[in-house]
């Protein structure tokens, strides 16, 4: 008898992407670890890998994230 259930977060009706398989998925079917979302549509998780690296970059620049001393 386990002593502890197992639990997927999320919920059927958002969209999440799986960094494993590569593939967008209804509802939590990977583990958390492994999945980008949740998101509000199929399009948007279909674009999950897209997204990360648009705010990526923008981080990048942000100069409230940049570590690098501002030279005089």
């Amino acid at each position: 008898m386990a002593l502890f259930k197992r639990r997927t977060a999320g919920k059927p009706g958002e969209w999440y992407y799986c960094l494993e398989h590569g593939t967008v998925e209804e509802g939590p079917q990977c583990r958390a670890a492994d999945r980008l979302g949740p998101y509000e549509t199929r399009e948007e998780a279909a674009h999950a890998m897209e997204t990360a690296r648009e705010r990526n970059e923008e981080w990048r620049e942000d100069p409230r994230w940049n570590d690098e001393k501002k030279k005089d």
